[in-house]
């Protein structure tokens, strides 16, 4: 298996860009500085979560394909 796959077999890892202002949340490194551990899938983030950058909800996010 490659560091690319994943483990919990639900599918590739995502990423997911702030619309705003433009940081990428990347679903295998999670943000372990807000409690998100690696391989917190965008769906299982808090909703109360917001963007380490510029403060907006998960609202403002789209998922970037790769």
């Amino acid at each position: 298996m490659s560091s690319s796959e994943p483990s919990d077999g639900r599918g590739p890892w995502r990423t997911w860009v702030c619309v705003v202002c433009g940081w990428i949340y990347d679903e295998a490194a999670g943000f372990p500085q807000d409690g998100i551990a690696p391989g917190t899938r965008w769906e299982d983030v808090p909703d109360w979560w917001t963007c380490p950058e510029c403060g907006v909800t998960k609202a403002d996010f789209d998922m970037v394909e790769v």
